[in-house]
């Protein structure tokens, strides 16, 4: 039974590693922020809960990180982030792009769009940049 349950560690420890490392080696945008920041609540409200359903988000899914604690394991910025939001486009751990500060949702949505364009494979499927409400 020993030997069973041995094996089952590690079989779950391999399939752990593989996961995580599979995990941070597709695009992710992290969202970089700090209490008490009024363009991060302005983010949250005007952008974040249409996120996830959009091209740019399918393809960068958000991961958040809060400025004073550093990046998150695993991933590291080119240089030190200063204000907030600052979105920073990753891929395999390390950043490609950013955007800092947050413009309002009429300038985001085309920033993010040529970040994700001029960075990665991304091909958005509307071909255009429109304003997602």
């Amino acid at each position: 039974m020993n030997t069973l349950n041995a094996l089952a560690l590690v079989t779950g420890v391999l399939v752990f590693l593989a996961w995580s490392s599979d995990a941070l080696a597709e695009p992710f945008l992290v969202m970089v922020e700090q209490p008490s920041c009024m363009y991060c609540e302005r983010w949250d409200a005007e952008i974040g809960p249409a996120y996830p359903k959009t091209d740019e988000g399918k393809f960068a899914p958000l991961l958040r990180a809060d400025l004073r604690q550093g990046p998150p394991e695993g991933i590291t910025y080119a240089r030190r982030v200063l204000f907030t939001p600052t979105f920073v486009l990753v891929n395999e751990g390390q950043e490609q792009a950013r955007i800092e500060g947050y413009p309002g949702e009429d300038f985001f949505w085309p920033l993010l769009t040529k970040l994700l364009l001029e960075n990665t494979d991304f091909a958005s499927s509307t071909g255009t940049e429109t304003v997602r409400n």
